[in-house]
């Protein structure tokens, strides 16, 4: 008889997490990048139980220099992305529709990181000068930062010579280029790490420039957000995440060998993660995930007023919404 009932409640219980495991509602997360502690807010809300409490089984796939966020969505490879504005605002004139659902990032960490020696004291040092600039959608914070400094990028007297900068450090380690693009928790270490000493370099942070635009925001397709169950799922994702998020702030140790954890390709060190996760969590500071009205006309404003050639051509309509940060910060 005991052993009858035991396997009746051993059957119950396969049958309850069978059930579960298909009530779960799959999310595919796109990142922007490799697993680091610059998304350590989403790897954090997975091992925290933080998405499955809300019913979900989130997938985070890493990016890469051959991944582009909005194309991977736009071919129905994720349900949602972590992307730049710019990059998100000049993709949805094109024809994707992207709508900024949440932002986690309140401030930007990128900047130009240059060598004294090259003779960039200020922004306009920079003239004739070789400056690397990523691309994959990164450009244009740059590209917006020349238009208001009234420097061309084409390599002419007048302007700047733009090198098509990978995403490492070597052309300042190199002297390849005078000052070469960095973000705040990541690229300007790899330069200290090099053996170059911080009183040997010049710092400019978009942040300080009055050019910074918004990094690092939630971002899903308009036409699926139409779908009630849907939205609401992204509701269940974005309060789930900002718990991550909040939770990697206030331990940013955890939050990076948790990071570590995720790293399957081994290239992170724990020394690195952590420095970068105390870095990102002062970008993440002050935001409770929705978007800030202000913080969005800045972005919009820096990216229309590109003279002859800017980011984007109009004001765009319906590029965020607020509905689903309302609902999952109630």
């Amino acid at each position: 008889m005991k052993t009858k009932l035991a396997s009746l409640l051993l059957a119950s219980a396969f049958s309850l997490s069978a059930f579960q495991a298909v009530a779960a509602d799959k999310v595919v997360l796109q990142l922007k990048w490799v697993t680091q502690a610059q998304f350590a807010g989403y790897y954090v809300a997975k091992d925290k139980g933080f998405y499955e409490a809300e019913g979900l089984d989130v997938e985070i796939k890493p990016g890469g220099p051959d991944i582009a966020p909005p194309q991977v969505i736009a071919g129905g490879g994720a349900d949602v992305v972590v992307d730049w504005m710019p990059s998100a605002l000049a993709t949805r004139e094109k024809g994707v529709a992207l709508v900024n659902i949440a932002q986690p990032f309140k401030s930007s960490g990128m900047m130009l990181t240059c060598l004294k020696e090259s003779g960039v004291a200020t922004p306009a040092d920079f003239k004739g000068k070789t400056l690397g600039v990523w691309f994959f959608g990164n450009e244009y914070p740059f590209l917006s930062w020349m238009s208001h400094l009234g420097l061309k990028t084409d390599g002419g007297p007048d302007g700047v010579t733009v090198l098509k900068q990978g995403f490492n450090v070597d052309p300042l380690i190199q002297k390849q280029a005078a000052c070469i693009s960095t973000m705040t928790y990541n690229e300007y270490w790899q330069v200290i790490d090099a053996g170059i000493k911080p009183e040997d370099l010049v710092v400019f942070k978009y942040q300080d420039q009055g050019v910074a635009t918004l990094e690092d925001g939630l971002y899903a397709l308009e036409d699926k957000l139409k779908d009630p169950a849907f939205k609401e799922k992204m509701v269940k994702f974005v309060r789930a995440s900002m718990k991550g998020w909040k939770y990697a702030e206030a331990n940013p140790d955890e939050a990076a060998d948790i990071v570590l954890e995720n790293d399957a390709t081994g290239a992170q060190t724990e020394a690195h993660q952590k420095r970068m996760m105390s870095e990102v969590a002062k970008l993440t500071a002050g935001s409770n995930g929705a978007l800030d009205e202000a913080d969005y006309k800045r972005t919009v404003d820096s990216l229309l007023k590109g003279g002859s050639d800017p980011v984007i051509t109009k004001e765009p309509v319906g590029a965020f919404t607020h509905e689903i940060t309302d609902a999952a910060l109630k």
